[in-house]
């Protein structure tokens, strides 16, 4: 779970840089990111948690 903590920020800030570097890509990077947000909430034990 610290692994899965420590990632959402990262992601964030990647996403944020490439919306400011490349507009036209926002409803992907949103898209993208909703997806893998979902994932872990949904399934928390396929990303290391109890």
């Amino acid at each position: 779970m610290t692994t899965v903590v420590m990632l959402q920020p990262l992601f964030a800030f990647i996403a944020g840089v490439l919306i400011l570097l490349f507009p036209r890509i926002l409803n992907y990077v949103i898209a993208i990111f909703l997806i893998l947000f979902g994932l872990v909430g949904l399934f928390p034990h396929l990303f290391g948690g109890a």
